[in-house]
């Protein structure tokens, strides 16, 4: 006798797979989030700096996640309300860094940004592949799914911020794709708390 039916057995080892996961990517955000952080104050780059908090909240999501993977569908519901709140929050932080660099003008150093930019993208692409075939799983690993796709844009975003403030000697492409990635995480954050408002009351 195996112990377990072959439904309980398959829904463990899904909730191992998923901990193996989300275990991986937990440590390369929380990794990133420093390096990238550091970065992002030594090249005085605001899209940057919403790089790093987009890691950090990564980190946060999935340690989070990691404490949904065993609990019910409620339970799961919950906490990723709760993410959308956090989603929320690293939001409000760039923007505050933006309205502080409007008073505060400053070039941010491109090179820094091209660079690090490129090494958040090859970061976030290995978080990307490994949760991929999770995504469509439940609602705790689709909304973990979800900050890995943001994480893409934003390594774009900040790659092109590099190049447009190398070619107008001019801080505004920071800004400007800083206010974008605001506007992108607002949106997630949107989708994450809607997908599991809906979740909750379908549970209830």
């Amino acid at each position: 006798m195996s112990g377990c039916c072959d439904n309980g057995c398959s829904i463990d080892r899904l909730r191992e797979r998923q901990r193996g996961t989300l275990l991986i990517v937990l440590g390369i955000n929380a990794v990133m989030f420093f390096v990238i952080a550091a970065a992002a104050f030594y090249g005085k780059s605001t899209a940057l700096l919403a790089d790093s908090l987009d890691n950090l909240g990564d980190a946060l999501t999935y340690g989070l996640s990691l404490y949904a993977v065993s609990r019910g569908a409620t339970v799961k519901a919950k906490v990723a309300l709760f993410k959308g709140g956090l989603i929320f929050l690293a939001a409000f932080a760039v923007a505050a860094q933006i309205i502080y660099r409007l008073f505060v003008p400053s070039v941010p150093v491109f090179e820094i940004m091209g660079a690090f930019s490129l090494l958040g993208l090859a970061a976030n692409s290995i978080c990307f592949f490994l949760l991929w075939r999770h995504r469509h799983e439940d609602v705790n690993m689709s909304s973990v799914w979800e900050c890995s796709r943001n994480d893409i844009a934003s390594n774009l975003s900040v790659f092109v911020a590099a190049g447009a403030v190398w070619f107008t000697g001019s801080g505004w492409p920071d800004i400007v794709v800083a206010l974008g990635l605001v506007w992108l995480l607002v949106r997630s954050a949107i989708r994450v708390i809607s997908s599991a408002m809906s979740e909750l009351r379908e549970a209830s």
